[in-house]
């Protein structure tokens, strides 16, 4: 009735993974993973990992975030670095610094925070770079 054969599951493939803080459950310190994080609960302190981090609408991040992609319906205040995109719900309360590739903000979302959006900068330096170059040897 049941199989051993377990075609689909790759166990030792940690990035598929998600790590789920429920509701009701308050985590101080750092947290460090390979897998993507759905938070519907408190973190105070540090939280790094190449995975999505996904927050539901009563969870709360205090402290660094540091991934790739993160969506946003909860809380979040300190510092926010992401080598993606920053989705932002309409129940989302942003504060502090914020570093992103990409920002989306629905209408009614709190976003009181210093930006910068890192792939316009190094667009714009790359630019700015050739046109220097370009009137240096004209």
């Amino acid at each position: 009735m049941f199989s051993d054969n377990k075609k689909g599951r790759q166990d030792s493939d940690s990035t598929s993974q998600q790590n789920r803080i429920a509701q009701g459950t308050k985590i101080v310190g750092d947290l460090t993973s390979e897998g993507g994080f759905r938070i519907d609960g408190l973190i105070e302190g540090t939280l790094k990992t190449p995975g999505k981090v996904v927050v539901g609408k009563m969870g709360s991040i205090n402290g660094t975030l540091e991934g790739a992609n993160a969506d946003f319906e909860g809380k979040f205040s300190g510092k926010l670095i992401l080598s993606g995109t920053l989705t932002l719900k309409s129940s989302a309360v942003i504060e502090g610094e914020v570093i992103v590739g990409k920002l989306s903000v629905e209408p009614g979302a709190t976003f009181n925070a210093s930006c910068s959006m890192k792939g316009a900068i190094k667009e714009l330096n790359k630019g700015e770079h050739q046109k220097q170059k370009a009137e240096q040897s004209a």
